[in-house]
C-alpha cells in the first residue's frame, strides 16, 4: 500500500531525500502542483473571464433599446421644442427623428405610458437576476460545478437574448428580459470563482481583475454597437450580442477545465489530478497520494443536496455575520453601479458619450484592482471608495442641470468609485469564505448587488422631475451602507481555506495572536 505521507509532487531528477515536505493544506498542495504562472493558466483564466463581456452587454443593453428617441414638430402653430407631445392633439403635429423601430418606446407607442411601464423590462431583468441567483447559485458548489454552471448560464442568456429580438409586445419583451436575467445571474460568479481557483495565491487578485476588464470591454462595446445600429431596429442589438455568446458556449464546453479545488472537495480526485497535470510545471510528476488531504471535504462529497452549501454557510455565526455585512455593502454599491448608466438620460449631456465615458471609467477601476490589490487594505479601501461615490452623487443632485459639464464629471467620479468598490467587494468575498461555500457566498453578494439595481429604474424615473430621488438617494445609500464593512476581517495576503473548520481555526489563531 502506498505511503500516505508521500509528497504530492516528486521530481524525477532529485533524490527522495531532497523532496519538499508534504504540504499541510489543499491550498499549498495545489500551489506546488501548479508551480509558476504559465500560459496554460493564463489562457484558461482569459477564456473563463471573457464571459463577463456578454454579462456586461446584457446588463446595460436596455440603455439603448429602451431609450426614448428624439422627436421634432411638424406643425409649428401647435407645437414647439418645449411642448409635451403627450398633450398634443394628434400625431400629425410631431414625428420621431428616426425610424420608430429604433426603440421599444417608439415602436410600441409607450412614450406616454407611466414610468412603471417604461421601466418594466429593466426591472424584470434585475428581478430575473435575483430569482436566478437564488435558484442557481448553490449548484456550482454542490452538483454541477463551476464549469457546467457557467456553460448553462451562458446558454440560457444567449438563447433568451435571441428570442428577445422576436418580441411582439412589452409583456413578451419583459418576460424574455426576466428569463435573460435569470440565466445571467450566475455568469459573473462562476467565471470569477473558476478563474481564481485555477491559479495560485500570488496571482489570484490579478486574475480576478481580468474579469473586471472583460466586463469593461463588454460595456464599452455597447455604445459602439449602438452607434453602428443607429437608425436601425433595436432587435439587431439582441441578435448581435446573442450569436457570439452561443459561440462562446461551445468554447467553454470543449476547452475550459473544471476547478481542481472543487473536484477534490467533491472526492473526484482522479479528474483533479488530470487537470493539475495539464496546469502544472512540465518537470513535475503528480502522484495520487491525496489520502492526507481534505478529510472533512471527503466526508461531505457523497450525494450532496443542492442547498447543502447554503446550509453550511448559515450554520456558523461568524459566517452569517460576514455574509450579512458584505451583502449590505453590496446593496449600496449595486444601487449606484447599475443606476448611474440608466440615469444618464436625466443629465444635460449626450447619451452615447455618457455611456462611453462611464464604460471608460471602469478601466482605471480595473487597473487599481489589478496592480494594487495585493497592497490595498480591503476595509479601508471600501470605506473610502463608497464615501467618495456617495459625496459625488449627492453633489450632482445639489447642483441641478445648469452646470451640465460639472455634473458629468461628478457622475464619472461617483461611478468610478462604485466600480472600484464593486470589484473589491467580489474579491474580498472570495477571500473571506472557504472553498466549500465560496461560490454560494459570492452568489449571495452578487444578489445583494443586483437587489440594489432593482430599485434603480424606479429611482431614475422619479429623478426626471427631481434629481434628489435619483442621485441624492444614490449617494446616501452607498455612503451609509458602506460603513457595514467596519466589522469585517482584513483578508489582504491571507491563505484561502477549503473547509469551514479550517477557516474557523485560522480566525481563532489570528485572534489569539492579536490578543
Amino acid at each position: 500500500m502506498a505511503d500516505s505521507t508521500q509528497p504530492l509532487l516528486t521530481d524525477s531528477n532529485s533524490s527522495e531525500s531532497k523532496l519538499p515536505p508534504p504540504p499541510r493544506t489543499l491550498d499549498e498542495t495545489i500551489e506546488q502542483c501548479i508551480g509558476n504562472f504559465g500560459w496554460a493558466q493564463f489562457l484558461q483564466a482569459a477564456l473563463v473571464s471573457f464571459a463577463w463581456v456578454f454579462d456586461a452587454q446584457q446588463t446595460f443593453i436596455t440603455v439603448f433599446t429602451d431609450s426614448q428617441p428624439t422627436w421634432h414638430c411638424l406643425d409649428s402653430d401647435q407645437c414647439n421644442s418645449s411642448s409635451n407631445f403627450c398633450t398634443l392633439p394628434n400625431n400629425q403635429t410631431w414625428s420621431w427623428d428616426l425610424n420608430p423601430h429604433v426603440s421599444i418606446i417608439s415602436e410600441w407607442g409607450l412614450q406616454c405610458s407611466s414610468s412603471l411601464v417604461k421601466g418594466l423590462p429593466a426591472s424584470s431583468f434585475f428581478l430575473g437576476c435575483l430569482i436566478g441567483g437564488l435558484a442557481l447559485s448553490t449548484l456550482a458548489d454542490s452538483s454541477l460545478g463551476r464549469k457546467n454552471m457557467l456553460l448553462l448560464s451562458c446558454l440560457i442568456m444567449s438563447l433568451s437574448s435571441m428570442l428577445t429580438a422576436f418580441s411582439t409586445s412589452i409583456c413578451v419583451y419583459a418576460f424574455l428580459r426576466f428569463l435573460n436575467g435569470f440565466g445571467r445571474a450566475t455568469v459573473g460568479t462562476c467565471a470569477l470563482v473558476l478563474s481564481t481557483e485555477l491559479v495560485g495565491k500570488k496571482w489570484r487578485g490579478k486574475v480576478g481583475a481580468m474579469g473586471f476588464l472583460c466586463f469593461t470591454l463588454g460595456f464599452l462595446s455597447l455604445p459602439l454597437l449602438g452607434y453602428i445600429n443607429n437608425g436601425n431596429s433595436w432587435r439587431y442589438l439582441y441578435v448581435w450580442t446573442s450569436v457570439p455568446t452561443l459561440i462562446y458556449c461551445c468554447l467553454v464546453r470543449f476547452f475550459v477545465w473544471e476547478s481542481p479545488r472543487w473536484l477534490i472537495v467533491k472526492g473526484r480526485r482522479e479528474e483533479a489530478v488530470s487537470i493539475l497535470r495539464s496546469i502544472g510545471s512540465n518537470n513535475a510528476i503528480i502522484t495520487m497520494s491525496f489520502s492526507s488531504l481534505c478529510l472533512d471535504a471527503q466526508e461531505s462529497s457523497s450525494n450532496p443536496d443542492v442547498y447543502d452549501a447554503l446550509r453550511i454557510l448559515v450554520k456558523k455565526p461568524w459566517s452569517v455575520k460576514r455574509l450579512l455585512a458584505i451583502m449590505a455593502v453590496g446593496f449600496g454599491i449595486g444601487m449606484v453601479y447599475y443606476g448611474m448608466p440608466l440615469a444618464l438620460t436625466n443629465l444635460n449631456f449626450n447619451l452615447y458619450l455618457g455611456v462611453v465615458f462611464n464604460a471608460l471609467s471602469e478601466l482605471p477601476a480595473f487597473l487599481i484592482t489589478f496592480f494594487f490589490m495585493n497592497t490595498i487594505k480591503r476595509r479601508d479601501a471600501l470605506i473610502g471608495f463608497t464615501a467618495l461615490s456617495g459625496i459625488s452623487s449627492v453633489l450632482i443632485a445639489s447642483l441641478g442641470q445648469q452646470l451640465g459639464w460639472l455634473q458629468i464629471v461628478l457622475e464619472l467620479v461617483s461611478f468610478f468609485s462604485a466600480c472600484t468598490a464593486f470589484n473589491m467587494t467580489l474579491i474580498y468575498t472570495i477571500e473571506m469564505f472557504p472553498t466549500c461555500v465560496r461560490n454560494s457566498a459570492l452568489a449571495m453578494v452578487r444578489q445583494a448587488l443586483v437587489f440594489g439595481g432593482v430599485f434603480s429604474p424606479v429611482m431614475v424615473a422619479a429623478g426626471r422631475e427631481n434629481q434628489f430621488w435619483s442621485y441624492g438617494l444614490f449617494g446616501l445609500v452607498i455612503g451609509l451602507f458602506g460603513l457595514f464593512v467596519v466589522g469585517l476581517p482584513e483578508t489582504r495576503g491571507s491563505v484561502l481555506c477549503d473547509t469551514m473548520d479550517e477557516e474557523e481555526s485560522k480566525n481563532l489563531t489570528k485572534e489569539y495572536i492579536i490578543g
